[in-house]
């Protein structure tokens, strides 16, 4: 069982434009999707089109459109009432992929509400085999959210706990490092903010300086980084390795949910007690596929070729060592 914590999920709408965005004229959509969304929700989504039980747990009270959408899709989930709608997200693709995001803020949550969501996670995290904790936190909420969740986690539950992952940004992201999260997946602008190394363009368009960044991470405690760059693949770094993973290039379609889908391949395979490589090809697969389909739509394995994926050795650049070898595909199995 996988556990997923969305503190500020979303109703998210894609709308896709057959030309270019054009500011402040009148455009007309060739398509649009309706999805539960959050980052949480989009993990919990692609897993279950696997065939990997979770839970999304997620403030919002029953009748909430977001909690309805989960209903109709068959995602198991725990919603906890606060009384007030869930937010909606609207996304704007263009025929080249490129996607506009305009994301409202959130309802407030109280610290009663608070106090209680973190309860409900700490109840529902017993015999789980990763909690996955992801997106934004809304109005009201501290940066140190998912951090207390951390320490509480592992007060209550001990050697028992599970494995803890992070996908958010800013304050959260930045406050979640430091209490040694299992897994951390930031992109190339959030790696570089947190490691004080390079910028976000720099990383993403040279994948061997991730390594050199990513290792400043595991060296204050967290216990591997995903680092997806867009087209570029994904890099992991754990204490005993570093790798990247390419896919052959492919037309993008919306790249609304990519990261989380990536972040499910990556659990998907860990739960099978996968090898990190494996692992990182999958997540390479998954993020592929979903930037590839229409919407916030989520990929299931069948959806995805981990077999056109190439993963490669990676090493410090600031070592000024060379990239040392390529792993066969038998790191699937």
């Amino acid at each position: 069982m996988i556990v997923t914590l969305t503190p500020n999920p979303s109703l998210d709408r894609t709308i896709e434009l057959s030309s270019p965005l054009e500011r402040g004229e009148v455009q007309r959509a060739v398509a649009a999707h309706g999805e539960p969304g959050g980052k949480g929700v989009n993990i919990c989504r692609a897993l279950e089109a696997s065939g990997i039980s979770s839970l999304a747990i997620l403030p919002g009270d029953a009748d909430d459109p977001v909690l309805l959408a989960l209903t109709s899709h068959g995602i198991p989930h725990l919603g906890l009432p606060i009384g007030a709608p869930l937010r909606s997200n609207v996304a704007i693709t263009e025929p080249d992929g490129t996607t506009t995001k305009l994301n409202e803020p959130g309802p407030v949550l109280s610290l009663a509400q608070q106090d209680a969501l973190i309860d409900l996670v700490l109840k529902q995290s017993v015999g789980a085999s990763w909690l996955v904790l992801a997106g934004s936190v809304p109005p009201g909420v501290p940066d140190d959210f998912y951090a207390r969740i951390m320490r509480e986690l592992r007060a209550r539950l001990g050697s028992h706990a599970p494995k803890v992952a992070v996908d958010s940004s800013g304050g959260p992201l930045a406050a979640a490092a430091l209490a040694r999260p299992d897994l951390l997946k930031p992109n190339g602008e959030e790696l570089a903010e947190l490691s004080g190394l390079f910028d976000g363009d720099t990383l993403e368009a040279n994948p061997d300086l991730v390594v050199d960044a990513a290792r400043v991470l595991i060296a204050g405690g967290v216990g591997a980084v995903l680092a997806t760059l867009g087209a570029k693949g994904a890099v992991l770094v754990t204490a005993e390795g570093s790798w990247l993973a390419t896919t052959p290039p492919i037309t993008a379609v919306s790249t609304v949910g990519a990261g989380a889908s990536a972040l499910a391949g990556y659990l998907l395979r860990s739960t099978a007690g996968a090898s990190a490589p494996a692992c990182l090809r999958q997540a390479a697969a998954h993020g592929a596929a979903a930037a590839s389909l229409p919407g916030s739509t989520v990929p299931a394995l069948h959806q995805t070729n981990p077999g056109d994926v190439t993963v490669t050795d990676l090493v410090p650049v600031l070592a000024a060592r060379p990239v040392l070898a390529t792993h066969p595909k038998e790191d699937d199995q």
